[in-house]
């Protein structure tokens, strides 16, 4: 199973990254390996998160530091496609 991020959900990790940095560096770096842990573990199991009211996307939560982070990804035959990033205390569409 292939893995692709899209621009926007790499852009997503930085703007997370660009929040937490400069209150907490380590943090920030934990948040950001805690992202990509998340999605590795979509290569053996591309069904582990929800699927979305869109019925073509679904939503994985990763448990960190008393919230949760939120990758969303759609299936394309052998490929999970990673759309976005945010974290759950964020205003989201």
């Amino acid at each position: 199973m292939a893995l692709i991020w899209l621009p926007e959900a790499k852009a997503d990790i930085q703007r997370l990254f660009d929040f937490l940095v400069d209150v907490n560096p380590a943090a920030a770096g934990k948040a950001v390996r805690a992202i990509r842990d998340g999605a590795n573990r979509l290569h053996g199991h591309p069904h582990l998160g929800r699927p979305m009211d869109d019925g073509l996307r679904r939503e994985l939560f990763l448990p960190f530091a008393g919230g949760a982070y939120i990758l969303r990804y759609r299936l394309e035959g052998d490929t999970v496609v990673i759309v976005r990033v945010g974290h759950g205390r964020e205003q989201r569409d």
